[in-house]
């Protein structure tokens, strides 16, 4: 009965081996960012760029149709142009970075919204929104794993000041003077795994790949690399979950592993072992 519920459906369709491939890997690239965004303090931040991505997919849309790696690469330089532009303006005015961040994602999101509704279709509107994890080809995979492998890669060169930066950011720059450069990486690193889980959730569900697990993990560990660990194994269980829950009763696969990630949160926040409301209240 269990080997019936949970594998099963994974033998018998290659569209849901390659959907469970595509959570693991988003999984990988998408949860220790989310990790940094939540120990620097971003999370809202992270919105306003999962939004920004919006304008570059509605205009790969309009060029090339549904095509996940044109809409993709499209979302890569509106996100990344949206965060260098947010960038420059809080350090040029007396405007803070997460206003800054609001005011261009609210324009990014407006824009893209009207772009795809004056071309296309209502069903076309709530694929790039929700997504279809489900209708990933080999190509929006390969894409999928090499963010995910750029991602790690970048993460692993720089895991030292990024973590540094989360924690003391006035003794990283008084050291090294380059705290801005690596926050700038960083802010390519967020955007490109936006794009990454967009491919797969679309634009309004790929925060959540990236945040729920992160925070999620925050009630289970208190170091950095084990904060990682539990994030990349709750992003794994929510995406098989998903996808199990979506196959046996019919629910869209998006929004499916991303109330799995939530419910996951909801169970943590009450029973966790660390700050939890079990342990305030014991």
């Amino acid at each position: 009965m269990m080997y019936d519920f949970f594998i099963e459906p994974f033998n018998h369709y290659a569209f849901l081996r390659r959907a469970l491939v595509a959570c693991i890997a988003l999984s990988l690239g998408c949860a220790p960012v989310g990790v940094l965004l939540v120990l620097r303090r971003m999370s809202l931040m992270g919105d306003a760029l999962s939004h920004s991505v919006l304008p570059g997919v509605a205009l790969g849309y309009l060029l090339m149709g549904l095509s996940l790696p044109a809409m993709g690469i499209g979302g890569m330089l509106s996100g990344l142009l949206v965060a260098l532009l947010a960038s420059f303006i809080s350090r040029q005015t007396v405007l803070k970075e997460d206003a800054s961040f609001v005011g261009f994602y609210l324009i990014a999101l407006a824009l893209g919204a009207i772009l795809v509704s004056t071309k296309g279709k209502n069903i076309d509107l709530m694929h790039i929104l929700f997504g279809s994890i489900l209708a990933v080809d080999k190509a929006s995979l390969i894409l999928i794993a090499s963010i995910t492998s750029v991602s790690v890669l970048v993460m692993a060169l720089i895991f030292r000041p990024l973590v540094l930066e989360c924690f003391d950011p006035i003794f990283m720059t008084s050291i090294s003077g380059r705290g801005s450069l690596y926050h700038l990486i960083f802010m390519g690193l967020v955007v490109l795994n936006m794009v990454s889980a967009f491919q797969a959730l679309g634009t309004l569900m790929a925060l959540g790949m990236m945040m729920l697990p992160a925070i999620t993990a925050r009630f289970w560990a208190r170091e950095v690399w084990s904060l990682y660990l539990i994030a990349i194994l709750f992003a794994i269980l929510s995406g098989f979950l998903g996808l199990i829950f979506s196959y046996h009763y019919s629910w869209p696969s998006g929004p499916a592993i991303i109330l799995v990630a939530g419910v996951l949160y909801l169970i943590t926040v009450i029973v966790g072992p660390y700050g939890s409301l079990r342990c305030r209240h014991t």
